[in-house]
């Protein structure tokens, strides 16, 4: 009898799923401590500062090699009619390296979609495989697709995207060719998630995200409520983990990423 058969024979239901789930919680602690490379793969420019901007810059701190691909160009990120799209899309990518150097971010991919376009196409997936398995990156972070009540098909998008290239980038047979190796992402950490696993102090990184944040002047101008709904976030996610100010993440390990009847409780 294997290890965890045994150990489920021996226990009620209950115990023996949370003795499991116990077992598999502990492939993820720590992750953010460990990992050596990130990739964010995000929807906007300005997603992912606005949702882990301290994470990312604690990271980086940290010594941390962070690789930014942004999916769609941002063209409708505006209620201003006067706006042209093609403007606004390249002052958008402007303000994204601006954010991405205040963070400690030196390298930044555009795939160039049209912002409001974005579908999960074979396509797609195989362009982020490619990227995968370029930059080689330990984790990827990118939006929760699962969302409930999520609108926007870019993020939820994004998110069944980066999921599905992590799942199929070590496979030699998927979009092979013979400049690119195999590659086993190790974890992906989806944000803004009502299933979060995992806590990152941030306090220590508020004010440098803040400022990240603010160089999206099309999308938040002057105005300081973003910063101030921001602060109020982390400060609640903070109190998960005895922490002044954190981000939310949900974790999982590559091995949860397919037929995995656990991995939503993990």
């Amino acid at each position: 009898m294997s290890g965890f058969e045994e150990l489920v024979s021996r226990l009620s239901y209950e115990e023996a799923w949370q003795a499991l789930l116990k077992e598999m919680k502990g492939e993820i602690e720590g992750v953010f401590d460990r990992v050596e490379k990130v990739m964010c793969v995000q929807p906007h420019p300005d997603d992912t500062d606005v949702a882990v901007g301290g994470t990312v810059a604690k990271l980086a701190a940290r010594g941390v090699e962070i690789v930014y691909v942004t999916l769609t160009d941002g063209r409708l990120g505006t209620y201003d009619p006067k706006v042209r799209p093609e403007e606004l899309a390249e002052e958008r990518r402007k303000e994204q390296e601006e954010a991405a150097r205040i963070l400690g971010v030196k390298e930044l991919v555009w795939l160039g979609v049209k912002d409001g376009e974005l579908q999960p196409t074979v396509e797609l997936r195989w362009k982020l495989v490619g990227l995968i398995r370029k930059f080689r990156p330990d984790l990827i972070v990118a939006p929760d697709p699962w969302l409930t009540y999520e609108a926007h098909p870019d993020h939820r998008y994004t998110g069944i995207l980066a999921g599905e290239a992590a799942l199929f980038a070590p496979l030699p047979h998927a979009a092979s060719r013979e400049d690119s190796q195999p590659h086993t992402v190790r974890y992906v950490a989806y944000y803004w998630t009502r299933k979060p696993n995992t806590f990152v102090d941030v306090s220590d990184y508020v004010e440098v995200k803040l400022k990240a944040v603010g160089a999206h002047k099309s999308q938040f101008g002057e105005a300081p409520a973003i910063k101030d709904l921001l602060k109020a976030y982390m400060r609640l996610m903070g109190k998960r983990i005895a922490a002044n100010y954190a981000e939310a993440f949900k974790v999982l390990s590559f091995s949860h990423l397919h037929c995995s009847v656990f991995a939503e409780d993990i």
